[in-house]
């Protein structure tokens, strides 16, 4: 156990895992406990929420599972006061939810393209409608948004909506840092490359002819070899989240192995 966020309190929505292993929002919410914050653990899935908070319990942190839909202000204000009411302030933010459709502008239907902006930009601003307030009553606090190296540069897979509504947490997470500068809240987010967590092997196998040769060609598509992992996006937010970022505001930082370095290859 760290102290980097002693007496900090984190809600990370997304924080439970879509498969076996480590998504990106369940590593995160166990680092922020590994390094003493304690922890409202939220989640679309009951269960999955309820993982998390107790793999950071049997460690000996502090954490709250709360069942929310990302999708409903109603359902996002309610797992809010449940953190605030357990823990009594909320100084981290973090937003994980994000969903891929294969597909460009003639192949996605509208629904689906709806369903991006609801899943992908939505969350950020729902969750900072719900949270900014506190934040402000307290003095500050620290936003980290997880993005996508596709809100920059093309990476191989047509997801015309992913990218779009991914550039869109950047430039939303900058105009965040700049409007709450003053009043002492700091917004970054993170832009993770590629990485080995359960949910590509949902969402992205289906791209190629078996899941070995996903591994492989995503592994050879970075430049240092292989994919990243969930922690490597964790170890990140818990940097961004403590006060050893405290000079560090609108920043989207690419956690990708050097691939937002490379020339792209087009699949």
């Amino acid at each position: 156990m760290g102290t980097r966020l002693k007496d900090k309190v984190a809600i990370v929505f997304g924080a439970g895992s879509s498969g076996p292993g480590w998504g990106n929002g369940k590593a995160a919410a166990v680092a922020y406990a590994r390094e003493d914050a304690r922890v409202a653990c939220v989640d679309l899935v009951q269960e999955a929420a309820e993982e998390t908070a107790a793999i950071i319990s049997q460690e000996g942190g502090t954490a709250l599972a709360v069942a929310a839909d990302v999708t409903d202000l109603s359902s996002i204000g309610r797992a809010v006061e449940r953190a605030v009411a357990e823990f009594g302030r909320i100084d981290i933010l973090h937003n994980n939810v994000g969903v891929t459709h294969m597909g460009g502008p003639v192949e996605l239907s509208e629904e689906q393209f709806a369903a991006a902006l609801n899943l992908n930009i939505g969350p950020v601003y729902r969750t900072s409608k719900a949270v900014i307030p506190h934040m402000l009553r307290q003095g500050g606090g620290a936003i980290v948004n997880i993005s996508s190296l596709a809100a920059i540069r093309w990476t191989g897979y047509p997801y015309f909506a992913y990218s779009a509504t991914k550039a869109a947490v950047n430039q939303a997470t900058v105009a965040l840092a700049m409007q709450y500068a003053r009043q002492g809240i700091r917004a970054n987010c993170i832009m993770p490359g590629l990485i080995d967590t359960p949910l590509i092997y949902k969402q992205i196998s289906g791209q190629y002819a078996s899941v070995d040769e996903m591994v492989a060609a995503r592994n050879a598509a970075v430049p240092l070899g292989t994919m990243g992992t969930a922690w490597d996006i964790a170890n990140a937010a818990v940097f961004l989240a403590s006060d050893e970022a405290k000079f560090i505001t609108g920043v989207c930082l690419p956690v990708d192995g050097g691939q937002s370095c490379a020339v792209s290859e087009l699949r």
